[in-house]
């Protein structure tokens, strides 16, 4: 897996990713404390706010800053918006109210929001083979998971030497790596998109290939089916732990460190997996093993005696596993879904997408485990979960091939022309600028890049 970097400049852009998740991991602690430091009692509800603007944040911004910025020379934009994130986090141990948090975390994470998704574009652009550019997948995916299992630690040990404010500075200068180990590459720089139409037509251009992708929309129930999961580990551990087994702080982490490391341990699989099966039958079984995981939880939920720690940790490390395994594969359909010109595009609708799922379903776990109990929570997220399940199962064709037919069509000229993909009875529709007889033909597999007008078949 790690032969992927002798590649020089997706080493340096992997070094950028990972130095900027460390910032970020700091920042998350650091940012905790800053809400205690400024409201006392009320720091979970300062906290909770800051993560709700940063969830807006990922759906609003990054849909408009690709249609504004996927064209510009990618190098410069993802150094300016490095620059742009330390700067926000050198300004963070300033405030002293709280509305400055707000507006802080705000341009912090629609500098992400607008980061991520041209940083993520362009990594297919620079691996252009599918199985180097697998393996670079599932070291972004291990990067993540490592990130959440190291950064608390180098958090607390900064802790025991320096106030939390500092720990600011830490973000500041990971960000700032990041941008100087961009700056140290050659970044391949997008091809010209003649584009028609006005800013909003723009702006939901990827969103709109996207849901015209028949693999995507799959894609899309699976995020779903990933967030309810997720979101029941990520939100209701602490009072699981604490409230219904009755244990202790420590074990908190210890929950959520089994989650980690099923994800860290499906992420290791999965390349070589690949190379062998589809993607489709690997992610769709990985939703029926969320389902089955929340399932189990509830039974063991109703349990009276509270005694199922083992079996807990066996459900958080499936579901880790399980999340993982289903949607890390989300990538390569978005690389293949779409010419290099569209895939900011593309990426940025499904960075705001899967968000969006997030957003939906964070509250809705705390809400329901809150108002009526744990098994509760279980369930509603389970039923989000199979619905997610059932839906991938019915919008992502069975029949999915690398070699497919297509034809080719004309629209009249005034039509808005993007580049994606639409299976219309069993063919891709393939649009020109220009008028061409139609004719089917077979396409190679590297040469395949099916596309879609929106709203034309």
């Amino acid at each position: 897996m790690l032969a992927v970097l002798r590649n020089r400049t997706y080493r340096h852009l992997f070094g950028a990713h990972v130095v900027a998740l460390t910032g970020t991991g700091l920042a998350t602690v650091a940012l905790g404390l800053l809400a205690y430091d400024l409201a006392g009692a009320h720091a979970s509800a300062v906290l909770g706010t800051a993560l709700a603007i940063k969830m807006v944040a990922y759906v609003g911004v990054a849909p408009i800053a690709a249609a504004l910025l996927g064209a510009l020379p990618r190098r410069a934009v993802l150094v300016a918006l490095d620059l742009v994130r330390a700067g926000v986090a050198v300004a963070l141990p300033w405030v002293d109210q709280v509305w400055q948090v707000y507006v802080l975390i705000f341009l912090l994470q629609a500098a992400s929001a607008a980061f991520t998704p041209i940083f993520q574009a362009t990594i297919p652009d620079v691996l252009p083979d599918e199985r180097e550019y697998t393996r670079a997948v599932t070291l972004s995916r291990m990067a993540y998971d490592l990130e959440g299992l190291l950064s608390p630690s180098l958090a607390a040990a900064l802790l025991m030497l320096m106030s939390f404010n500092n720990l600011f500075l830490g973000t500041a200068i990971g960000f700032a790596a990041s941008a100087l180990l961009v700056v140290s590459t050659v970044v391949p720089r997008p091809k010209p998109v003649r584009r028609k139409g006005s800013l909003y037509a723009a702006t939901t251009r990827g969103i709109r290939i996207y849901l015209a992708t028949p693999r995507l929309r799959g894609l899309l129930a699976v995020h779903l089916a990933a967030a309810a999961a997720g979101s029941m580990v990520l939100v209701n551990t602490v009072a699981y732990v604490r409230d219904v087994l009755d244990r202790g702080a420590t074990d908190v982490a210890v929950a959520l460190a089994f989650n980690g490391i099923g994800s860290l341990a499906a992420a290791l699989v999965l390349p070589k997996l690949l190379d062998r099966v589809t993607d489709r039958s690997v992610v769709l079984p990985a939703v029926v093993a969320l389902f089955t995981a929340l399932l189990a939880g509830a039974a063991f939920a109703a349990l009276p005696d509270g005694r199922h720690w083992p079996a807990l940790l066996a459900l958080w490390t499936l579901i880790g596993a399980g999340c993982s395994l289903a949607l890390t594969p989300g990538a390569r359909l978005l690389r293949r879904s779409a010419h290099s010109e569209d895939r900011p595009a593309l990426f940025a609708a499904d960075f705001a997408l899967s968000h969006a799922c997030w957003l939906l379903c964070y509250p809705l776990a705390g809400w329901v485990a809150s108002a009526a109990s744990m098994t509760t929570a279980f369930l509603v997220l389970g039923v989000i979960t199979a619905v997610g399940a059932v839906a991938a199962l019915r919008l992502w064709p069975r029949h999915d091939p690398a070699v497919v037919e297509h034809e080719h069509c004309d629209l009249d000229a005034g039509h808005d022309h993007l580049h994606g993909a639409v299976l219309a009875g069993g063919v891709y529709r393939h649009a020109h600028e220009f008028r061409i007889d139609d004719h089917h033909e077979r396409w190679p597999r590297q040469e395949r890049k099916p596309v879609v007008r929106a709203g034309q078949s």
